[in-house]
């Protein structure tokens, strides 16, 4: 095989995983360790699969190859842990802060570059572009420290649990996102990667769901906007609408309420109501609502102050680009036609947790990447050991590597981003059911005959 490739597989297992709710990261994370032994991963079967493709098909920009590991051979969760240096999950806090620091004089720097030389009132070409410019480097800016709020939310920033909470808290609700609130349904991402009903985030619809999703018949849209216009409507609904649509309906989310209770109304984040999440963690669902009301405030008062369209111009626009990094990150690590999601009966952590991709964003020679403390290029890691520090974490995915890529087990897709997201958006649309091992398929392939 070719030193870069697309191990993506169907990870089977005939052991049934123990039911995980995610009360709280800390549950989360002793209740991962209980998976350890449950977990196997198997070789794929597609005579099984309903997408009924060979085995052998190949992805463009890819190569295949560890198709057939046999189930014993398959590691542990603690085997992975023993093939990576212990430094490599050892919290230092200087690092951490000067991971911070640096973030936010990048974001120091592009705001006055921006507010010294670009003008809002009678805007010329150079000022349209110029303002656009910054918009697509503060947005990167912005979404660095969004990745290192993230890190608090899963304790990977230091090993204090109140500075993680504290960083954490303030970084996401300057950029909206409800801490307490994200931080619930984002453990339950990781607790259940990649599991049909109780996954969270770009869990795949249904053939069923996309008769009639937020009010839209996908078949019907897809047959009016041909292929290349509904890959395209599904990048824009994807990073333009995508975050705020799931913070506010939970779209993509679990089908099951807290407690594998059925769904009766909208699982927003903002509401200590709302059935996402269990009633111990209404006071800081409101205090995570109220963060965000604050910042929403500063800004309006700001505007006031300096000019509504200035303050406009400088967050704004980079606030939709950090949205859209963030939803581009969650949506490719997690989809593709080769990657299979899975029912009650076929699901397990360690099977979820390895359905998994590793990218290489090397767009702008690199700048996203390291701007974004490598989450893209890393995630494989991240999902195993989500609450090790980001900043080992090009470390530890060479270890980790080492360990997986012989036993068929590391997923890596080499395709250019741009290229990933357009063939992902015209190729990835849904799921036949929510039971067994589903693979991802062309929406054309899940129309019922009588559409």
């Amino acid at each position: 095989c070719t030193a870069r490739k697309l191990l993506l597989r169907s990870l089977s297992s005939n052991h049934m995983c123990a039911k995980e709710e995610a009360l709280s990261h800390d549950d989360r994370l002793s209740r991962d360790s209980s998976h350890l032994n449950l977990s196997s991963l198997g070789k794929r079967s597609r005579s099984n699969s309903p997408s009924s493709r060979s085995e052998k098909t190949t992805v463009p920009g890819a190569a295949r190859c560890g198709l057939d590991v046999p189930a014993e051979q398959l590691p542990t969760k603690h085997e992975i842990r023993q093939a990576i240096p212990r430094h490599c999950f050892e919290h230092h806090l200087p690092t951490a802060l000067s991971l911070l620091l640096r973030d936010l004089v990048i974001v120091f720097c592009f705001g006055y570059a921006a507010n010294a030389t670009l003008r809002t009132e009678e805007m010329r070409l150079v000022d349209w572009l110029g303002w656009g410019v910054y918009a697509f480097f503060q947005g990167s800016a912005f979404t660095g420290l969004w990745v290192l709020a993230h890190e608090c939310g899963h304790g990977g920033f230091s090993a204090s649990k109140l500075i993680n909470d504290a960083v954490g808290f303030v970084l996401h609700s300057s950029l909206l996102v409800p801490y307490f609130s994200w931080q619930f349904s984002h453990a339950k991402h990781h607790a259940k990667t990649n599991h049909l009903v109780d996954g969270e985030s770009h869990n795949p619809d249904t053939a069923d769901d996309l008769s009639y999703l937020l009010g839209i018949n996908y078949y019907q849209l897809y047959d009016v906007l041909g292929d290349d216009g509904f890959a395209a409507f599904q990048l824009f609904a994807h990073l333009a609408l995508g975050w705020p649509i799931y913070l506010l309906t939970n779209a993509t989310g679990g089908r099951r309420a807290f407690g594998g209770k059925p769904v009766t109304g909208v699982m927003d984040h903002f509401r200590p109501s709302s059935q996402l999440f269990p009633p111990q963690w209404s006071r800081r669902i409101a205090a995570s609502t109220t963060g965000v009301l604050l910042v929403l405030a500063g800004l309006v008062q700001a505007g006031r102050i300096f000019g509504g369209a200035r303050i406009f111009f400088l967050y704004v626009p980079a606030y939709l680009v950090c949205n859209s990094w963030l939803v581009l990150y969650t949506w490719l690590q997690h989809t593709h036609e080769d990657l299979a999601h899975y029912g009650d009966d076929e699901w397990s952590w360690v099977k979820g947790a390895l359905s998994t991709i590793d990218r290489p964003y090397t767009e702008c020679f690199g700048f996203h990447d390291w701007m974004h403390h490598h989450i893209g290029t890393t995630h494989v890691f991240h999902h195993v050991f989500s609450a090790a520090p980001c900043y080992k974490a090009v470390e530890a995915t060479r270890h980790l590597k080492a360990f997986l890529e012989p036993r068929g087990l590391y997923n890596y897709d080499d395709r250019p981003i741009l290229q990933a997201a357009w063939e992902t958006a015209k190729r990835c649309h849904g799921v036949a059911s929510v039971e067994g091992s589903q693979y991802l398929k062309h929406i054309s392939q899940l129309k019922p005959k009588s559409s």
